[in-house]
């Protein structure tokens, strides 16, 4: 690969693959616990986004319940445990991202994953999923000192990656993943079948994509330099 390649950076919980299955079921284990009632699936979309800790915070907010800081500690600690054993029961990539992943390669795209998800989960659940070898970087929640909307998450992982920021491209479904790329100087291609609790049109995407099989293009609209083969 060349020293700074032209680079996709995707998220990954809503963008990449459906995971709400498995986080919910997680989230309501550790609801369970604190006698709290559990969160139906179809609330999923607006509650995933934003890592483990809001996850469990905004779980108590339906209820009405408010939470300590010292006891969401607690319980983020019980939610990474489970959850790590966990992490594919129901979980399965989007229609089109393989397909998409070979074109964007076909033409010179190095990949990475810049994610709110811890890295050491990431990695795993990429790998079950078949595609964790496909990306040159997969940098989590705690891979840096910083994480999303923070922009060195975002920058930082195009660097381990060997990208060209220049030539960079981010591609996610939440208003944390377009703020993110906005503050690098960074196109964003948003998804709107991920978790997000407002239309990702209403953030100001630069493109939004129904299918991964549009997703080439976009790039290559978002890059002049690009040539995505068919």
């Amino acid at each position: 690969m060349p020293a700074s390649a032209p680079i996709v950076v995707f998220d990954l919980d809503g963008t990449l693959a459906e995971t709400a299955g498995d986080l919910i079921a997680t989230l309501n284990v550790v609801l369970a616990r604190e006698g709290v009632a559990p969160v139906p699936l179809e609330k999923a979309r607006e509650l995933i986004g934003a890592g483990a800790r809001a996850l469990i915070e905004r779980g108590f907010a339906v209820s009405g319940r408010e939470l300590a800081p010292d006891r969401l500690e607690e319980l983020f600690r019980v939610f990474l445990a489970h959850y790590g054993q966990n992490l594919c029961e129901v979980s399965h990539l989007y229609p089109g991202v393989t397909a998409a992943l070979d074109r964007l390669e076909a033409a010179g795209y190095a990949l990475a994953v810049c994610t709110n998800k811890p890295e050491q989960h990431s990695v795993e659940l990429l790998r079950l999923l078949g595609v964790g070898h496909r990306f040159r970087a997969i940098c989590g929640r705690d891979t840096f000192p910083y994480f999303k909307p923070d922009p060195r998450h975002l920058t930082e992982t195009i660097a381990r990656a060997g990208g060209d920021p220049a030539r960079a491209v981010m591609v996610g479904d939440s208003r944390t993943d377009v703020a993110t790329a906005k503050a690098a100087g960074i196109p964003v291609v948003a998804v709107p079948f991920g978790y997000t609790d407002v239309p990702v049109e209403d953030l100001d995407p630069d493109v939004v994509v129904a299918h991964f099989d549009a997703l080439p293009d976009a790039v290559a609209r978002l890059d002049p330099g690009a040539r995505v083969p068919a």
